[in-house]
């Protein structure tokens, strides 16, 4: 069983003792496939959070990414139409959304509705003692309760990516076909003409460990709960907020790794 205390002190000898608990604690949790796989009570929570991820965000993602996309084309739009280059609006979205702007807008829908709703339900666990009362049952926390949440965001974050580049890209060719009279057709055309397979794999994979980073973070918080109410509060919005900042740092070397070496 790993659980993520916070630092004492604020010594570089603390944070590196966290963050080799946290790399360990996702070892564990992606080493319980098989639980998650062929253990009823795992296999109903993975269920149950390939519900909440996928079909829970759906509307939140589909807002977000809508707007998104029509916001970008009409800045874009208001750029490239005074060299009369319109449909460089679709070039330049289709790497975009693909490359970056689709798995980071996905990384923090999840990490809003999702990484802070583990924190708080773990954080919750942790005070009323339910944490310690299945290490006396000997069931390992992590692969009870990390495990089956890891797999749903592994699985289910590149899918919800790709759902929301989608609807960014019909948003786009709205206003391309409202604001930049560029027929709508015409645009999601130039959109998938210009689109690499190195940037949808790489977008998808991007995600994929956008959600690792989630929950480890999400759970490792929850796990480190203290002081009731008022902690659990408290270590929600450290899930939130070092979720956020790992996804900003995730996303750029990630970039780096597989565009610039």
């Amino acid at each position: 069983m790993t659980i993520i205390r916070e630092p004492e002190g604020g010594t570089l000898a603390n944070f590196f003792s966290v963050l080799g608990r946290a790399v360990h604690l996702t070892l564990q949790a992606l080493c319980g496939l098989p639980g998650v796989l062929f253990r009823r009570e795992s296999r109903q929570t993975f269920l149950q959070q390939l519900y909440v991820i996928g079909i829970g965000t759906l509307p939140v993602a589909t807002v977000v990414a809508m707007f998104t996309g029509m916001i970008l084309t009409l800045q874009l739009g208001i750029a490239f139409k005074q060299f009369s280059q319109e449909l460089m609006v679709a070039y330049a979205l289709s790497f975009a959304m693909l490359r970056e702007m689709g798995p980071f807008m996905t990384g923090i829908i999840l990490a809003s509705c999702v990484g802070s709703a583990m924190a708080a339900q773990l954080g919750t666990m942790k005070i009323n003692e339910e944490i310690a009362a299945l290490e006396m049952m000997s069931i390992d926390p992590v692969r009870f309760l990390v495990a089956p949440r890891m797999w749903a965001l592994v699985i289910m974050a590149p899918l919800l990516s790709f759902f929301t580049c989608i609807i960014a890209f019909l948003g786009a060719a709205f206003v391309g076909y409202t604001q930049l009279n560029v027929p709508f057709l015409q645009f999601i055309f130039e959109i998938v003409s210009v689109a690499e397979v190195k940037d949808l794999y790489v977008g998808l994979l991007k995600t994929a460990f956008f959600g690792v980073l989630i929950c480890t973070i999400s759970c490792s918080v929850g796990f480190a709960t203290i002081q009731g109410a008022a902690g659990v509060g408290a270590s929600t919005r450290r899930a939130v907020i070092y979720s956020f900042l790992a996804i900003l740092a995730g996303g750029y070397f990630v970039t780096r790794f597989f565009y610039v070496f």
